[in-house]
């Protein structure tokens, strides 16, 4: 059937442009030339055809199928030649081969709805498609092997904290959101950071008003009170930019109970230390950082960039009495799993979890507390899972 598309496809693009025209193809346009040209072919199957003729013809062209498969996280264009995927955790070559006017015309199709310029002026930049897939793009001359395209995709259904950690750890995270405790998510690129974040916020108690900040959206969250803020890029001219510290300090004028900072990597690093410090508790967002003790000291460095006024002895100070919890993320081949769970006392991390399970209550307080049973929960599935660990490291060794 792809294979029926993609020739009715070739011939009406290059029919409709050898007549001069420039307009997307119309539903009735391929309608008709299916039905003429396989009359014999069943209604359900031409409607069919003609859904893949248009999705070829108005969308991604040959990288629509990858698009509608929820497996895969990633598609990575590297100039004209195999497109790569990321599927499970692992990379692999497609069967799809793009020429160089079919990456340029994919391109146009992402760039052109948002009136965003890539060139050789502007040569590099980031977009976001209406489902939430976050698109970055790189021409020459940076680019030295023709345009790269890398696709990042989110699940439409979040997954739960079980996924990510044991029982006893994930119960430990819920009792936290709800006890409004500031969280930061630090990991690796595509170590799942965003998806935890979306894990994370489900916990948040309904009717609770949520503002939610990021450079593009990508967060999904099911509750019935999400304002969501997206950072914006300056325009052509070099104007109108609006960066996530300017959507925060108005964020603070918008009532909110919950403040979510997709990923705190600028400017804003300081203006949110200080909300979190001055009655907008339960705020969660993410940082790059190669361990939980690596997110401290890269908040504290972000804080000192954009803050001439204040001392490093000062940065300290707010930032630990700001971030309650630091939750740490890894990527493995088998999976993404949260290997540290830190308690912040004084800028150090103590460690409440890792990857075996939960093995210590944190000193936080609040009307209900935590359950020791949680503990219980942890070391039992610690002890099942050692074995494991241990092999896994040895075999990465």
């Amino acid at each position: 059937m792809s294979n029926t598309a993609q020739v009715i496809h070739r011939r009406l693009v290059d029919d409709h442009l050898a007549d001069g025209h420039s307009e997307p193809l119309q539903r009735d346009q391929v309608t008709e030339f299916v039905r003429s040209k396989y009359p014999l072919m069943p209604q359900d199957d031409r409607e069919d055809v003609t859904d893949h003729v248009l999705a070829l013809a108005n969308g991604l062209g040959p990288l629509h199928e990858l698009m509608e498969d929820d497996l895969i996280t990633e598609i990575m264009v590297n100039g004209p030649g195999r497109v790569l995927i990321e599927r499970d955790s692992h990379i692999v070559a497609t069967n799809i081969v793009l020429g160089l006017p079919e990456v340029e015309h994919i391109i146009e199709r992402v760039v052109a709805p948002l009136g965003l310029n890539i060139d050789r002026r502007q040569p590099f930049g980031d977009a976001r498609l209406a489902d939430g897939t976050r698109v970055n793009i790189v021409v020459p001359p940076l680019a030295l092997d023709g345009p790269y395209i890398t696709f990042r995709r989110f699940r439409a259904k979040g997954l739960p904290l079980e996924e990510f950690t044991t029982s006893g750890t994930a119960s430990l995270l819920r009792w936290l959101v709800r006890t409004k405790a500031n969280i930061v998510i630090s990991g690796g690129t595509g170590t799942g950071k965003t998806t935890l974040l979306n894990a994370l916020a489900a916990a948040i108690p309904s009717g609770e008003r949520i503002v939610t900040i990021e450079d593009a959206a990508e967060l999904q969250l099911e509750s019935d009170h999400v304002v969501r803020l997206e950072t914006r890029s300056a325009n052509a001219d070099g104007v109108g930019a609006v960066d996530a510290r300017a959507l925060l300090r108005n964020a603070l004028r918008m009532r909110p109970d919950r403040i979510i900072i997709g990923e705190a990597r600028g400017s804003e690093v300081l203006d949110m230390l200080q909300a979190m410090n001055t009655g907008h508790e339960g705020s969660l967002s993410t940082c790059h950082a190669n361990s939980a003790a690596d997110a401290m000291r890269r908040l504290e460095m972000m804080a000192l960039l954009h803050s001439n006024a204040l001392s490093l002895e000062a940065i300290r100070s707010q930032l630990a009495a700001s971030v309650d919890v630091i939750v740490h993320l890894s990527r493995t081949p088998e999976a993404r799993r949260i290997t540290a769970v830190g308690e912040v006392s004084n800028t150090s991390v103590h460690l409440l979890a890792d990857e075996t399970g939960l093995f210590k209550l944190p000193s936080r307080r609040a009307i209900d507390m935590p359950d020791e049973a949680w503990l219980d929960a942890g070391s039992r599935e610690r002890k099942n899972q050692l074995p494991e660990l241990a092999e896994r490291r040895e075999t990465a060794k």
